[in-house]
């Protein structure tokens, strides 16, 4: 593929000081960390068993999405649609329309960049029940702005109709499957793919529609977080113990439509940093849902913060080397906490 004239890669120290293909698709996996193998393929093929409504569609990307896991175990039900976004979208409407439940697949940066007219109208403006899963939400790739889907829920979060879940893990991401064909209308999954950290298994947590969760409490910070940023603070509270700083975690998966009664009774803890992380953009996302949300019922706390993306269009390169330098790290949100405090 051509690079987009905005791709400025990272030079690494190599075989020719060229950028490392596999540090730039990085698994989000620490060394030694517990994953699962393609949890939504798995999870969508296994609950098609049972369910002979749901169809799978890729926009020639079903091997990069997990959804090969689908059309192998059921290639009846699976439909190529090439690099077409706009087909794939309609397509997913036409079958939604005869009482299918259609997947459809693709980047996130090509469902809400190129089809984005397709999916209000055909889909939305419907309520069709059409499940749109994408692959590298946010800074989930290392190839740079053609590939990263950094203002995806911005665009999205405008969209009447359109569920959004943005899940943690491999544990959390089996639950969503099944919860998405349980829910009737259109859902957008920021889908995390290939080897998964498996994190909230640990602390019990079992996915609900629409509902944010207290995975750990704690008196001195509140990080409202989605998607990896999750697992993410559950590092930064266990890092921030050995300064004595006591961190509760708030997971909020749905972003739209948000649990405004779960995170207004946390917010509103006295005495409490609160800080909203996200893998997006600053702009539009998570963290201008929860502001909006506090100024609205004029809830003040001790203090409000954002760990995202910037406002720009960010750099190719290594995985670890692009969340070091944009502040969503574990080592870099520490830091900053730190600061705040």
């Amino acid at each position: 593929m051509k690079r987009s004239k905005y791709e400025r890669p990272i030079r690494q120290e190599g075989a020719g000081g060229g950028l490392k293909t596999s540090a730039m698709i990085a698994s989000l996996a620490a060394p030694g960390q517990r994953t699962k193998s393609a949890p939504f393929g798995h999870a969508l093929a296994n609950l098609a068993q049972t369910r002979p409504d749901i169809v799978g569609l890729s926009a020639d990307l079903g091997k990069y999405t997990d959804l090969h896991i689908f059309a192998q175990a059921h290639p009846d039900r699976f439909y190529q649609m090439g690099m077409a976004e706009q087909l794939l979208m309609m397509a997913a409407a036409g079958f939604a329309r005869e009482g299918f439940v259609p997947f459809a697949t693709t980047y996130a940066v090509f469902a809400a960049r190129r089809a984005y007219d397709f999916i209000c109208l055909a889909i939305a403006e419907e309520n069709l029940n059409v499940k749109i899963a994408c692959a590298l939400p946010g800074l989930t790739t290392g190839y740079g702005p053609s590939h990263q889907a950094t203002e995806d829920v911005a665009i999205f979060r405008g969209m009447p109709n359109l569920t959004i879940i943005d899940a943690c893990d491999a544990h959390e991401i089996e639950q969503v499957v099944p919860a998405m064909v349980a829910h009737q209308g259109p859902v957008y999954l920021r889908l995390l793919r290939g080897n998964v950290p498996l994190v909230l298994d640990e602390y019990g947590y079992e996915f609900e529609f629409g509902k944010a969760k207290t995975i750990r409490d704690g008196r001195d910070v509140l990080i409202i977080s989605s998607g990896l940023m999750t697992m993410r603070a559950l590092e930064v509270a266990q890092a921030l113990e050995e300064d004595r700083v006591d961190v509760a975690v708030l997971h909020v998966p749905t972003i739209k439509p948000l649990d405004e009664a779960t995170i207004l009774r946390e917010a509103s803890r006295g005495g409490r940093l609160v800080v909203v992380a996200e893998n997006h953009s600053v702009i539009g996302g998570l963290g201008e849902a929860v502001a909006g949300l506090l100024l609205r019922s004029g809830t003040s706390p001790k203090g409000f913060r954002q760990i995202g993306l910037p406002d720009e269009f960010l750099d190719a390169g290594a995985l670890p080397t692009l969340h070091d330098r944009y502040g969503i790290s574990t080592q870099a949100m520490a830091r900053s906490i730190r600061g705040w405090l």
